[in-house]
């Protein structure tokens, strides 16, 4: 009787310790989870969008039977860097020439430019054994903006191929043909065996200045080629990303992380400022603080686990869209949904600045970040739901 007393004892202290644990901290239920490749390092380069969209591309083909494939984000990031300096040219330097992309730049190029696997193409042709293009970035817009100035009066034959020489010094030769797995193939000609096409995919957003269910030119810089996003109300947008992650699919997401509440540890939310909750009690205290001071306030809080987060709607996104506080500075993927332990809602993301923070390379947004930062969205058209489909025409 003594030892079953103690063992009772025993569990109800593990049982309080295991509750009062939970009480604090994130715990995560999944709710449904696609496959994805391995976590990648973009190092010290701006080339989030191609590692996200590349990554985006690894888990279609697994998704489609094709097996787990490493693709070269650095090949398609060496293929966008010329068209846009020849696009830059032609604009007479009005155009964003910077390491920033979009995933138009991964998507509208599989049909010209095709794909390469990693071990044929890494893009590290420079001394280094990771992506470190500083030295790249600030070489390429001295000479581009050399070219711009156009001191001749015309423009040379040569300026072409000066600047796919530095492209190539640094990334490498562009392969015309490789072998792979014991099979030859040209960039092409392996998208196609893989089954990419431009085709499949569809981009959307989420904006008033625009009509809906038409599509507009997302006005960003990064966005210099000018792809068009179908405008879809904020409402049906959300259901189109539950939609796909429900059905199998994953989407490639464009984000701002920005905000105070994306940390570093794997959390991304949006506190809300004015919640009594998040305040405390003394709220003239509260009010008395700076804003740096508020905000290094609710990190501490939300690192402690789940908060209270503002009520997201249109006129919210459209207000921080106009006046730069979103803004087009991450790219990342969309592969799940999840719950902590109060059944809040969160989506599963996948980063590419390694195994960091808390998830090995892993986030969780909540669903009142998705809505509030996503600036857009790439998703295969299957994906979509049949009515909101329909409704794009």
């Amino acid at each position: 009787m003594r030892k079953l007393s103690t063992l009772i004892l025993l569990l109800f202290f593990v049982f309080s310790a295991y509750a009062q644990e939970d009480s604090t901290g994130y715990r995560f239920t999944v709710v449904k989870e696609n496959p994805i490749t391995s976590v990648k390092n973009q190092g010290n380069s701006g080339t989030c969008w191609s590692f996200s969209g590349t990554g985006f591309l690894e888990s279609e083909l697994l998704r489609t039977g094709k097996g787990e494939q490493n693709l070269s984000a650095m090949y398609v990031v060496r293929r966008n860097y010329y068209d846009k300096a020849v696009k830059y040219i032609r604009l007479d330097g009005a155009l964003n020439f910077a390491q920033g992309g979009s995933f138009a730049d991964v998507i509208e190029t599989l049909d010209d430019y095709g794909v390469v696997p990693e071990s044929i193409y890494n893009g590290l042709n420079y001394g280094e054994d990771k992506h470190k293009h500083g030295e790249l970035a600030a070489g390429l817009t001295g000479y581009i903006k050399g070219i711009q100035q156009n001191n001749n009066k015309r423009l040379s034959t040569a300026w072409q191929n000066g600047f796919n020489g530095i492209l190539d010094a640094y990334f490498g030769k562009i392969p015309t043909e490789f072998t792979y797995k014991g099979k030859t193939y040209t960039p092409q000609s392996f998208a196609k065996e893989l089954g990419l096409t431009a085709n499949n995919y569809i981009s959307l957003t989420s904006y008033t200045h625009h009509p809906f269910y038409q599509p507009f030119a997302l006005e960003v810089p990064d966005n210099w080629r000018w792809a068009l996003s179908y405008n879809l109300p904020l409402d049906e947008l959300m259901k189109t990303i539950d939609n796909a992650i429900n059905e199998g699919y994953t989407v490639a997401w464009a984000t701002d992380v920005s905000e105070v509440g994306f940390t570093r540890s794997g959390i991304a939310v949006i506190p809300d400022e004015d919640a009594p909750e998040n305040i405390g009690s003394d709220q003239a205290h509260w009010l008395g603080l700076s804003q740096n001071a508020r905000n290094m306030a609710l990190k501490a809080k939300l690192e402690a686990g789940p908060i209270k987060e503002r009520n997201i709607t249109q006129e919210m996104r459209q207000t921080a869209f106009d006046n730069y506080e979103t803004t087009d500075d991450h790219g990342m993927q969309i592969y799940g949904i999840a719950k902590d332990q109060f059944g809040n809602k969160y989506y599963m993301v996948k980063n590419s600045w390694g195994n960091s923070g808390n998830y090995n390379g892993l986030w969780y947004a909540s669903e009142a970040f998705v809505k509030y930062k996503t600036m857009s969205i790439v998703i295969n058209k299957n994906a979509m739901p049949k009515e909101i489909a329909k409704k794009l025409k």
